[in-house]
């Protein structure tokens, strides 16, 4: 299970990476500052980002960069989304290298706009538009009176952050009066310093709980672009070729995913360690762990065999999204039911682990919450969990093609996903269409239940196949099995009382094994929670702020006031 190759591991010892407590502003800045060292630590290149290569999924699994999500934000925009986009052109368009370079050695930002705010997933519908003038040149522009609010793309960090800055623009181009599709333009935003004209940005406020970036809205006035800043030709777009210009976002689906994976990690060891350290005396006269008392063994035993399990289902969905020859759709629904099933686990079990931490899990130093709001942010980022679902479960449920098939038809967990989808199918089969309100009302609250089960299942057969280990296997199914406990019971024939016994069974096995399990995610060494040993809390003690009364034993007299009051 350890993940080897950490080339970070050393920045976390530099004063770039060293704990401050910044203002948000000055915070946001200095992630363009880590992101840049953790990307260049990794030293991608062209063919490592064009040909998924294992370097490339490395850098999405770093703990270092996982456990700061403005850094991991700025490294999966600039790499996969710009640098990605890019490299798929390259083939026909050499001239595209020396900038996919630049922005592979930070010498220049790269930003993706994307969506827009009046219509977030609802590509297809941008207002953007992007005008071919007779002269050969582009001019990209809003439209104006009312729209203006609903155009601004929404939400990438385009405000000038010392470093020149591009964008890969998604807009309408116009030849005349004809609308011949959306379609990537390369777009200068500032020099580091100031926006270029036509160009204005809006920083947004900065979110709550998680490392600040400085994302924001972004319109255009008649920006002037010479012909070759456009991608692809000027012919009409046919919907596979959109669908394929913008195939980057299907890869950051999974590759966001591993960095949720990453968390997961990262909050097994912190709760974990912490739990093995923190002692109570309870009836005995010897101070006990708090990691010996079932309550505290659950939560954070589970969370180690979920995260088994799907660092399993990462490596396999990751060789399947890379098959090229796979149906383009199968690939995009391997990587929803991957995000969907896995974010699903990893925001559970953050604030099952964290609850168990006490008042130290709500404290940003100990990571845990903005591990959490991280994972918050993951399950939208490059695609809303819900909307994947939706669109991969009807598109299984109207059979226009196929996932893979399960390992074994009678496992639990197959079992409950041929269920589901039996359910929603029949469910269908009883509608005029797949577009009414009665689908809407009766079908569409299933859709998210069917690609979690997918997931679940897919994830259990990956992690057979890996050789997890027996007890961690046991253990994540029991786990799913709680999510629908009626079904399991009533169809699976597994009641409340048999379920417990499993746990009990499970839990007594993985305990017996913890400190291998835990020296074995590798996240250890990365953990900058100072609660996970004495030293490191003594040390994080040592330097807090101190505020002193002055001379012990001196006599400290109340004011009247005071004493009035007592």
């Amino acid at each position: 299970m350890t993940w080897s190759y950490q080339p970070t591991l050393d920045l976390l010892n530099t004063p770039l990476f060293s704990r401050h407590e910044l203002n948000p502003t000055t915070s946001a800045r200095r992630s363009y500052e880590k992101a840049k060292a953790i990307g260049l630590a990794h030293g991608l290149s062209i063919d490592d980002v064009a040909l998924l290569s294992d370097r490339f999924w490395d850098l999405h699994r770093d703990f270092v960069a996982a456990s700061n999500g403005a850094v991991v934000t700025l490294l999966t925009i600039q790499y996969n989304l710009v640098a990605g986009t890019l490299a798929q052109y390259l083939p026909k368009r050499n001239d595209l290298k020396p900038l996919i370079e630049d922005i592979l050695s930070w010498k220049v930002h790269g930003q993706f706009c994307l969506t827009e705010v009046g219509h977030g997933l609802d590509i297809a519908n941008l207002e953007t538009t992007a005008e071919l003038m007779l002269n050969g040149d582009i001019c990209v522009k809003w439209r104006y009176f009312s729209l203006a609010d609903i155009v601004r793309r929404y939400m990438s960090p385009t405000i000038p952050a010392g470093t020149p800055c591009v964008a890969i623009v998604w807009a309408r181009l116009k030849v005349g009066s004809e609308d011949r599709g959306i379609r990537p333009f390369i777009v200068l935003l500032n020099d580091g310093h100031t926006m270029y004209p036509g160009v204005t940005a809006k920083r947004l406020p900065y979110r709550n709980g998680s490392q600040p970036v400085n994302h924001s809205l972004t319109y255009f006035d008649h920006v002037m672009l010479p012909h070759p800043a456009m991608l692809g030709t000027s012919e009409s777009v046919p919907r596979l070729a959109f669908m394929a210009s913008i195939s980057r976002v299907a890869v950051g689906s999974v590759a966001i995913t591993t960095v949720a994976v990453s968390n997961l990690q990262l909050l097994v060891t912190i709760g974990a360690r912490y739990s093995l350290r923190r002692t109570v005396l309870g009836s005995s006269e010897s101070p006990i762990p708090i990691i010996s008392f079932r309550t505290q063994q659950i939560p954070i035993f589970t969370g180690l065999a979920q995260a088994y399990v799907l660092r399993a289902f990462e490596a396999w969905a990751v060789k399947s999204f890379r098959e090229r020859e796979e149906d383009l759709r199968v690939r995009h629904g391997i990587a929803a039911c991957f995000k969907v099933a896995a974010v699903q686990i990893c925001q559970a079990a953050n604030l099952a682990i964290s609850d168990r931490c006490g008042a130290q899990g709500l404290f940003e130093y100990n990571q845990m919450s903005v591990l959490h709001a991280n994972t918050r942010g993951i399950a939208i980022a490059e695609g809303d969990i819900l909307v994947l679902s939706i669109r991969s479960a009807t598109e299984l449920l109207l059979r226009r093609y196929e996932l893979p098939k399960p390992h074994d038809h009678n496992s639990i967990l197959a079992r409950h996903e041929s269920s589901l989808l039996s359910e929603a199918r029949q469910s269908l089969s009883e509608l005029p269409s797949h577009r009414g309100p009665e689908y809407d009302r009766t079908v569409l609250p299933l859709c998210q239940p069917i690609v979690e089960a997918i997931g679940h299942r897919m994830a259990y057969d990956a992690a057979v196949s890996a050789g997890v280990p027996r007890c961690l296997v046991d253990l994540y199914v029991i786990s799913i099995m709680k999510l629908d406990p009626s079904w399991y019971s009533e169809v699976g024939g597994v009641g409340r009382k048999e379920r417990y016994k499993m746990e009990d069974k499970a839990v007594t096995e993985v305990g017996k094994r913890l400190e291998e399990f835990i020296n074995d995610l590798g996240a250890e060494p990365s953990v900058t929670a100072p609660i996970i040993s004495d030293e490191m809390w003594h040390d994080f003690v040592a330097n807090l702020p101190a505020y002193d009364g002055g001379a012990r034993g001196s006599v400290t007299h109340m004011p009247h006031t005071t004493l009035a009051r007592l």
